[in-house]
């Protein structure tokens, strides 16, 4: 029987036999961590490190910066924190000043001396070998500090995947008393009344002197007052102040302009060549003496020019109009010395009033003995001053909860912020909730911990609902006022609270956690609480406390709170505990 035998199968060649796989570490003597050298010894190849898309978690105190966000040619917190990121490695030598080529985000901005205990930025960076966060804090100021970082997805960014954000404000308790730390006018008024005010030691004057406390509104238009000139060169709103400030003591600076208008116009003779008078006026009277004066003067430049106008209306014809003209002119001039006399004169006292408006005015009271004591030290600085018996208690809570509540929803705040008019839908911003239920006690000072939670901010807003909430708890002006303030169409200068008591508290990634929950690790301050909150009494908390005791922040900002620097708040009447003498102001600035 013959054997059946097999075809041998053809063999495949042995170019199409398929690759081995190739093993992620070589077998070879020689690894890829090391070079040979001539001498055939073998020294560590430097390790190639991957870049990572990250979050990092870092607080800081912002005093002495200019805000988060890098400002050519200013020093920002993003600025100090880029530097570190490449002296710790993490950033290489070409990228170094180029945020856009590492990914880079912040969840949120903050304000020249705002503070942060949340903040969060993103981007790729080289997180390897271990000891990151060491190395980054080796390059950072003392008053930033970084917690530490959580991998996220390539596609994560700060800002984008932010849902809301988190804001405190430490407002004195103080604050809200509306006798305390009133502006300097209504301390005048109040003097020999039922209510006498108290006046502040040293506050009330350096209250007057503190810039950028209020604004111009930009859309003010320009009235009489701001292009009549008076004889002593100085625009007519400061003179018209001035003159307030000898009466009243409460600056009207619409009955001043007429009042000036009024002066100047009186002085002038009926000459139809009177364009150089108007330079030369007479001034603005700064006391009762002075006016009469100068109201004497007019009448007799009246009666000349009435008797010069009846001869013109005769019937002596031209050559009587020629005599009586040259009779006016030199009547004219013999006025027009008078009057200038009289501005050297009114100079003068101009000068002697003001400087006695420069002193500070005290009221006197009897000082007991056991009290001269505590008053020396507290005009020397040594101890701070005593505040008030004001205390925030559930009625005074349960009201100031109730402003904070006019902002919470959906809001045109146009009026509380800059650079963005009102027909810009980003004005119009979600405010979550806005609420101040309790106290913190710093270094003996109790402050109101005002908690606001929306999903993004503008520039200042914050500040600024702060600001009118504190006006209204003061009753400098209704409750009624936050509708209005809302309207698109209306424009009102609105108080803005000083940036020290500001700090971001957190920023939450609610819908990125719940959808990557099973993948990456969840965005938040959970895992640096204790760091957090250790850094916070250190440096934030005890810069607000401070600036408030040494600097009086909130306390000359309070004296700013009058009708001279926020013409547009319409203040409570007298029936509304409210102190009498303030008009109303209910014609609001209307966009046209």
């Amino acid at each position: 029987m013959a054997e059946s035998l097999t075809p041998p199968s053809p063999s495949l060649p042995q170019e199409e036999l398929p690759d081995a796989k190739r093993q992620k570490m070589s077998t070879s003597a020689t690894s890829d961590d090391e070079e040979p050298q001539e001498n055939g010894a073998l020294i560590p190849r430097k390790p190639r490190y991957k870049r990572r898309k990250i979050a990092i978690f870092f607080a800081y105190c912002g005093v002495g910066y200019q805000g988060m966000q890098k400002n050519p040619g200013a020093k920002t917190i993003e600025g100090d924190l880029e530097e570190a990121l490449y002296h710790a490695g993490a950033v290489p030598e070409e990228d170094r000043g180029c945020p856009k080529r590492v990914d880079w985000a912040r969840s949120a901005r903050t304000d020249k001396g705002v503070s942060a205990v949340g903040q969060v930025v993103s981007g790729k960076f080289y997180v390897d070998p271990p000891g990151f966060i060491e190395r980054l804090n080796s390059h950072l100021a003392s008053q930033i500090r970084v917690f530490g970082y959580k991998r996220v997805t390539p596609s994560f960014s700060a800002k984008k995947f932010c849902d809301k954000r988190r804001y405190v404000y430490l407002i004195p308790v103080f604050a809200l008393d509306p006798l305390c730390h009133r502006d300097r006018e209504s301390v005048l008024a109040s003097v020999g009344s039922e209510n006498e005010l108290a006046k502040c030691v040293e506050c009330s004057e350096r209250g007057r002197k503190v810039f950028g406390v209020m604004g111009k509104r930009p859309f003010e238009p320009k009235t009489m007052t701001d292009t009549l000139r008076v004889g002593s060169g100085i625009s007519s709103d400061t003179e018209s102040t001035l003159t307030a400030d000898v009466g009243s003591g409460i600056s009207s600076n619409t009955e001043s302009a007429m009042t000036a208008e009024q002066t100047t116009l009186s002085c002038v003779v009926n000459s139809e060549a009177t364009d150089d008078t108007h330079d030369v006026g007479s001034g603005i009277s700064t006391n009762t003496e002075s006016a009469a004066t100068a109201e004497q003067t007019t009448l007799s430049c009246l009666e000349t020019s009435e008797a010069r106008d009846s001869t013109r209306d005769g019937d002596s014809g031209i050559s009587s109009n020629s005599e009586s003209a040259l009779t006016g002119e030199k009547t004219t001039q013999s006025c027009l010395e008078t009057s200038v006399a009289r501005i050297s004169e009114n100079r003068d006292l101009e000068n002697d009033v003001h400087s006695e408006l420069e002193k500070p005015f005290e009221i006197p009271t009897e000082v007991p003995e056991n009290q001269k004591e505590d008053n020396l030290a507290q005009e020397n600085g040594s101890i701070p001053e005593k505040r008030s018996e004001f205390r925030y208690t559930d009625d005074i809570k349960e009201r100031f909860n109730r402003i904070l509540k006019y902002y919470q929803g959906t809001h045109n705040f146009h009026n509380f912020t800059t650079r963005t008019k009102a027909e810009d839908p980003s004005a119009k911003r979600y405010i979550i909730s806005f609420n101040a239920n309790s106290i913190v006690t710093i270094d003996g000072m109790d402050f109101v911990k005002c908690e606001v939670v929306g999903q993004s901010f503008m520039l200042h807003q914050i500040r600024k609902m702060i600001g009118l909430a504190v006006a209204v708890m003061r009753n400098f002006c209704p409750e009624s006022l936050f509708e209005t303030a809302f309207q698109q169409k209306v424009n009102i200068n609105v108080p803005m609270a000083p940036e020290v008591g500001l700090y971001l508290d957190e920023c939450f990634f609610s819908s990125y956690n719940q959808k990557w929950k099973h993948s990456h690790e969840e965005l938040s301050m959970a895992a640096y609480s204790e760091e957090a909150e250790d850094f916070k009494m250190k440096y934030i908390y005890s810069h607000i406390a401070s600036a408030e005791q040494k600097d009086g922040a909130v306390a000359l900002w309070l004296h700013s709170l009058n009708r001279r620097n926020y013409p547009d708040l319409n203040p409570v009447s007298k029936s509304n505990n409210h102190d009498p003498g303030e008009p109303g102001n209910n014609d609001l600035p209307v966009q046209a």
